[in-house]
């Protein structure tokens, strides 16, 4: 089995990019988008986090069972996220009927 071998200037390219996600993080970080703030921070971070791993990480060029772990442990993640924002958002509910 033979490693895949990537270019230096795919690195440099990805270097570039995330460079540049990181500077507009810092310039969206001087603007107030009101509702969006959460939106823009998290598209940018979401990503810089998919270049990391699709390129540092190797996961573009791995094989299946790989994607499978990836695609798995992000289910899990969102599913995380989902219960806890279920349970934050139901959290006035119980205090309603209590009062």
């Amino acid at each position: 089995m033979s490693d895949h071998v990537v270019s230096w200037k795919v690195y440099i390219a990805v270097f570039v990019a995330l460079v540049a996600l990181t500077v507009m993080t810092v310039v969206a970080a001087t603007f107030d988008f009101g509702h969006l703030n959460v939106i823009v921070a998290l598209g940018i971070a979401i990503t810089k986090a998919t270049l990391v791993v699709l390129y540092f990480m190797h996961a573009r060029y791995a094989g299946g069972l790989t994607g499978l772990v990836i695609l798995s442990s992000a289910a899990f993640f969102f599913i995380l996220v989902f219960l806890t924002l279920s349970d934050y958002v139901t959290r006035s509910w119980s205090l309603t009927q209590v009062s």
